[in-house]
This record gives C-alpha cells, sequence and structure tokens, in this order.
C-alpha cells in the first residue's frame, strides 16, 4: 500500500506529541513535592505555609501593620522623613512597590515586647534560618559564617525559574522548599531605598552586639548571606510555627 505524502506531516505531528508529552512527564518527576498549609494573623491576612524539613514556615512575607493586641505600627512612606528613619526608635514599617511582596519592619518592631507573629508562630530566629539551610544542604560549619554561604543553595528558597526577578541573572530558582522568594529591596540605614528588584532581605530575632541577624539573596548571586545589621534597617520578615 502506498503512502501518500498528506500522511507524513501527521505521522511527524504525532510523533512530536508524544514526544513533548514525555517530556512533561520527566519534567514534571523532577519538581519538589512540598506540604502546603495556611495560617491566617491577627488581622485576618491569610498566608500560604510550607514544610522544610521539620519546620513550618510562612511562604509570603508579613504584611500586618499591627501588633498582635491591636497597636498600629508607624508607616513611614518612601515620601516621609529620610531622617525620621534614621532615628527613630519607634517600631515602623515601609512599603515599597505598594508591599506587593510584604512589609519592610524596622528592628523595633522585631525587638518589641509585643508580637507580631500570628499565634502560635513568631519571627524566624538565626537558629531557625540555620535549620532551614541545613535541610538544604548547608553543613553546620558554614552555617555559622558569617557572609556568603551555601553557593548554589539559593536556588532552593528562590521562585520557581526566579519568576519576579529581573532576567538574564545568576540566580536561578527552583523553589524546591516553596519558600517563594521574590525581590523586596530595603530600606537602609539613613532612610534611603533600594527599590530595584534585585535583592531579597529577611530579618531574624536574634540580637548580637547591639545589632540583629538577617539572611539576604541577590540577583547576581547563588549563595545565601548572613551578617548582623544596624536595626534602623527595613527588611522583610518571615515566620515559624512555635
Amino acid at each position: 500500500m502506498k503512502t501518500s505524502i498528506a500522511t507524513y506531516p501527521i505521522l511527524w505531528i504525532l510523533s512530536l506529541a508524544i514526544a513533548l508529552t514525555g517530556c512533561a512527564k520527566e519534567k514534571e518527576k523532577d519538581l519538589p513535592v512540598i506540604t502546603y498549609g495556611r495560617v491566617t494573623d491577627h488581622e485576618g491576612n491569610t498566608y500560604k505555609t510550607i514544610q522544610v524539613g521539620t519546620q513550618w514556615w510562612m511562604a509570603q512575607n508579613l504584611i500586618a501593620t499591627t501588633f498582635a493586641d491591636g497597636t498600629p505600627i508607624r508607616n513611614v512612606s518612601l515620601s516621609d522623613s529620610n531622617a525620621f528613619w534614621s532615628t527613630t526608635t519607634e517600631p515602623c514599617y515601609t512599603a515599597i512597590n505598594s508591599g506587593a511582596q510584604g512589609l519592610l519592619y524596622n528592628g523595633h518592631v522585631i525587638r518589641s515586647e509585643k508580637a507580631i507573629a500570628p499565634a502560635g508562630w513568631h519571627i524566624a530566629t538565626d537558629a531557625d534560618w540555620r535549620k532551614l539551610e541545613a535541610t538544604i544542604g548547608m553543613t553546620s560549619a558554614e552555617a555559622l559564617q558569617t557572609g556568603w554561604r551555601g553557593d548554589g543553595l539559593a536556588s532552593s528558597i528562590t521562585s520557581l525559574y526566579s519568576v519576579g526577578w529581573p532576567t538574564g541573572i545568576l540566580l536561578f530558582g527552583t523553589n524546591a522548599t516553596g519558600f517563594n522568594a521574590r525581590p523586596t529591596g530595603c530600606r537602609i540605614v539613613d532612610g534611603r531605598t533600594n527599590i530595584f528588584s534585585n535583592a531579597a532581605f529577611w530579618w531574624t530575632s536574634t540580637q548580637e552586639s547591639g545589632k540583629n541577624y538577617y539572611r539576604y539573596i541577590d540577583a547576581d548571586a547563588q549563595g545565601i548571606f548572613r551578617q548582623l545589621e544596624n536595626i534602623q534597617y527595613g527588611m522583610s520578615i518571615r515566620c515559624v510555627k512555635d
């Protein structure tokens, strides 16, 4: 039996469809299995949560504008005085890009005796972060270092395919943990802001030498930065289940 010329394109299309289906299934197998949950704060804001090893983390940055007892946290907008931000001892927050990736809080919020985390949760400590870092493959010795550590591990906490980050960057997200980090910017000690979509910063509640530890990832790096910083900075907050 002769095969008409018109048959070949059909056979080619069928072969391509089968091949693409196989690739899609292979890709699907490679995607991490993540256990999700939900938690609601005292203002009624609901956050996606994730299980990372034995820990439960928020998969989104905090957006509360009051403490759990209802006490307001002062909003210092980007148009307000930088001098006020740099000298205030009040708990304050600010919003970059309308707070699309959460609010940035100064260290006075972190250090307040008033709770801001949802009931049964707390602001992540330095130890909480080191435990997460151990889960994704960082050694205990490296986790205790300051500066850049864990080369290649930032991908595990970065949004899948680096969605929300600039294009053509070194940091490529796999989101293997579900942490889903996206750039937040920060408000620095003199009140100026990093509004570029190239970095994410998170406070920890752990104090040392008058400063607090924080974490930072950058579009042009593949590790996770750990250091102490002045509490006049504005950074994001992630919470961990007690």
